[in-house]
């Protein structure tokens, strides 16, 4: 990534923080100086000097930059770890207060459980799935079988939820489709059993121009979660997966037989 780049991706990831471009613009800008007056900011960051100052009193409202007054002012931006914290604190606030008011409004029906046996639902994006994934983690009572096939997927958080998942007396087992992946989640998660599987006809590997499996969770014996994606497109956006829930869901029990039967133990380095 060049450093054009990476400076366009900053600017984007500061607007869906909830700075507008000119504001994510002149933070970067100052990000840059040690202090800089307006035309500086403007120099810097091609932002029309007389919108600058706009832009520099939302960046001090917000808590991003500092004002000397003077003639001329002077600004700063507070240092990154300050300014990270603060985003981090204003955006989990609206996360905070949009999940109020939605349970406040609380649209969604009871769900009958009994009208879910053969449904299969579809979940799009990397991040979609991943938070279901997690949720889903979360809210094991007694047992969760995964299978890994793709490494970028063993992440921190989803190692903490194992974790966690262990804890509280739930039986994890995981599966993993190399080897590199399985000494990676015998290295993480030393207390869980970890398997082979014998599913390669299942979980690829893929070509090019055919879908890969990435993930496969199955929750309880009741819920899964199958995702997958084009190996040449771009995985983040480009995933998809199915979601089922039930004890009867067809699809549910398909599955359920395969993994159990696909999971081998690991050969005792002892024996």
């Amino acid at each position: 990534m060049t450093t054009g780049q990476r400076k366009a991706e900053t600017v984007s990831l500061l607007q869906d923080l909830g700075l507008k471009e000119y504001e994510a613009r002149s933070f970067l800008a100052l990000t840059q100086l040690s202090t800089g007056t307006a035309k500086e900011i403007s120099d810097i960051s091609e932002v029309p000097r007389t919108r600058v100052y706009d832009a520099v009193r939302v960046l001090e409202s917000r808590g991003l930059v500092e004002v000397q007054h003077g003639t001329p002012q002077q600004f700063r931006a507070v240092s990154i770890e300050e300014a990270s914290a603060t985003l981090r604190q204003q955006f989990g606030t609206r996360i905070d207060t949009l999940e109020s008011h939605l349970e406040a409004l609380d649209f969604q029906p009871e769900v009958d459980d009994s009208d879910q046996m053969q449904e299969v639902w579809t979940l799009s994006g990397h991040d979609g799935i991943e938070a279901r994934t997690h949720t889903l983690l979360e809210n094991a009572e007694s047992e969760i079988v995964l299978l890994i096939v793709e490494e970028e997927l063993l992440t921190e958080a989803l190692y903490e939820r194992l974790h966690d998942a262990v804890d509280r007396g739930v039986d994890v087992i995981i599966g993993g489709e190399t080897d590199a992946i399985i000494a990676k989640l015998g290295t993480e998660l030393p207390s869980v059993k970890v398997f082979e599987t014998d599913l390669n006809w299942l979980l690829g590997p893929a070509s090019d121009d055919e879908v890969a499996i990435s993930r496969l969770l199955l929750v309880d014996r009741t819920t899964l979660l199958v995702s997958s994606f084009y190996p040449d497109a771009d995985h983040d956006s480009d995933e998809q997966a199915i979601f089922a829930n039930g004890l009867e869901n067809g699809i549910v029990v398909l599955l359920r037989r395969i993994i159990s039967s696909g999971l081998l133990p690991l050969a005792d380095p002892a024996r």
